[in-house]
């Protein structure tokens, strides 16, 4: 199945439990894929992309692997 809604910096932020600020500091470094689509400057991601991302991501431990 896939999860093609889109997640902004607050989306991703609740699934890996960070704030946004967190999550835009890791797009500015380069540790964030790039995302899915642009809207008017605002970057979204499909939740898949994040969830991808999240599993391979250092220091993982599958926290949310059922959200």
């Amino acid at each position: 199945m896939t999860d093609r809604r889109l997640w902004s910096y607050k989306e991703i932020a609740a699934h890996i439990r960070v704030q946004p600020d967190t999550v835009r500091s890791y797009r500015k470094h380069g540790l964030l894929p790039a995302p899915d689509l642009v809207e008017n400057g605002k970057p979204f991601w499909y939740a898949d992309t994040i969830r991808s991302w999240v599993a391979r991501r250092p220091g993982n431990r599958s926290r949310r692997a059922n959200d």
